[in-house]
């Protein structure tokens, strides 16, 4: 079992302002109503996550998949609750969405470098770095929510994927909507380079 240090039982926002990322932002674009109102209801809460899976398999998949990240993940994260909540949520966001996980766990070490209360110098929040302007189109009008660890990690898979069908299945070029780099290749390959860390056998060999 790993020793923890006496501080990790502390969280570092209540004593330190959020720390500032290094991440572009996405481009408020013109929306379509009915493309407004389909990223509306994806978006819309509904609760914790539930997970629920077609086989005793998949589950045991899931199980072996949520070990090995949570090893790969406990530098950042060492209180076990909270990362494998995190781990519990990335999973099912991401693949409600229809996104690899391992995608999106990329996506945000590039971002955020797993920092919940992270700011760009622009303006974006959280984990995956969500410009506020995205409540006020799809949400509630409140960007402090965007600080809400599964609400942070919902809009930013229902935003990427968003950009990825506009991109008609392009991911280089819907990652680059999503920085707001579009056609430049230094984040999509950033992102492409970090998910291969994320990458996970389901036979378990990795």
């Amino acid at each position: 079992m790993r020793r923890r240090g006496l501080l990790a039982a502390v969280p570092a926002w209540l004593a330190l302002p959020a720390q500032p990322a290094h991440a572009g932002g996405q481009l408020e674009e013109p929306l379509a109503d009915s493309v407004r109102s389909a990223l509306r209801a994806a978006v819309a809460s509904a609760g914790p996550p539930e997970l629920q899976f077609a086989s005793t398999e998949a589950r045991l998949s899931y199980l072996r998949w949520l070990t090995a990240m949570s090893d790969r993940l406990y530098r950042r994260k060492p209180d076990d609750a909270s990362r494998r909540e995190f781990l519990q949520t990335i999973w099912y966001e991401a693949r409600r969405a229809g996104l690899d996980v391992s995608l999106v766990l990329g996506l945000v070490e590039v971002e955020s470098a797993f920092r919940k209360f992270a700011i760009s110098s622009v303006g974006a929040r959280g984990y995956m770095q969500i410009m506020p302007f995205w409540t006020r189109v799809i949400g509630d009008g409140d960007a402090a929510t965007l600080f809400h660890m599964q609400t942070n990690l919902r809009f930013g898979c229902v935003i990427l994927r968003h950009y990825l069908d506009r991109e008609r299945g392009d991911m280089f070029m819907a990652l680059g909507r999503y920085n707001g780099s579009r056609g430049r290749p230094p984040y999509p390959n950033a992102v492409f380079a970090a998910q291969r860390k994320w990458a996970f056998d389901p036979a378990g060999r990795a």
